[in-house]
């Protein structure tokens, strides 16, 4: 595997894409009182905090990876469950979905996966601190906090529309790469914050995708290690 960083392109500006239209849902009561508090937002199924340097844990999907009709179909079926356990239930149903790996999985594809971790590595230190992250075959998972004068979505969007364009490039297709809407949660305390990285690091493992997260080449976890090798 390639161990440079370097790429043809900066990944291009939230400033340079199109302005897309924006999509409207209802919110709870509570998601309702977070709108009208500085850094949150909606632009499509669930709430966004956007609030400057706090710490995000984004994932974003393939186009294919989470299809609409298996996600109403769990929404009907929780709707007999409190909000609060029903909204948990559905993050666990679509975690353990991505995992098994429906749809084209286009990082499995090496150069593609090295497309999007070097577009994690480019403006690391710059733009944002990236402290973990994990290229699966069918979603990225990422946990970084912004530096003073960057949104995290201004970030997961430069990725997004960077990488969309290099791996559509690289497998000689066209049309949309990734699902509208990433996921992103917001980092509470130093608790949150291990969980999420543990999180990330173990998801090949909890797919079956390797044994230890370290043997894992598209992720943070194979990067630690490998830097205390070469320091060791």
């Amino acid at each position: 595997m390639s161990d440079h960083r370097a790429q043809p392109d900066a990944p291009a500006s939230e400033d340079a894409r199109a302005p897309k239209k924006k999509r409207y849902v209802a919110l709870t009561k509570e998601e309702s009182f977070r709108l009208g508090q500085p850094g949150w937002s909606s632009r499509g199924y669930i709430p966004h905090y956007d609030a400057e340097g706090k710490t995000q844990h984004v994932t974003f999907r393939l186009a294919d990876a989470l299809p609409t009709e298996v996600i109403e179909k769990w929404e009907e079926d929780l709707r007999i469950l409190p909000e609060g356990e029903a909204r948990r239930q559905k993050y666990i149903l679509v975690e353990r979905y991505l995992d098994e790996g429906h749809g084209a999985c286009y990082m499995r594809n090496p150069h593609c996966a090295e497309i999007v971790q070097n577009a994690l590595f480019h403006f690391a230190g710059q733009r944002y601190d990236l402290h973990s992250w994990c290229v699966m075959p069918n979603h990225v998972h990422t946990l970084f906090t912004p530096h003073t004068g960057w949104a995290w979505s201004e970030i997961a969007g430069s990725w997004r529309s960077f990488t969309a364009k290099q791996c559509n490039r690289a497998l000689g297709r066209a049309g949309r790469f990734w699902q509208r809407d990433p996921f992103d949660r917001y980092i509470r305390d130093q608790e949150h914050f291990d969980k999420t990285l543990r999180y990330i690091e173990n998801n090949p493992v909890k797919a079956k995708l390797c044994d230890k997260p370290e043997d894992w080449p598209w992720s943070s976890a194979y990067w630690r290690k490998k830097k205390e090798e070469e320091s060791g």
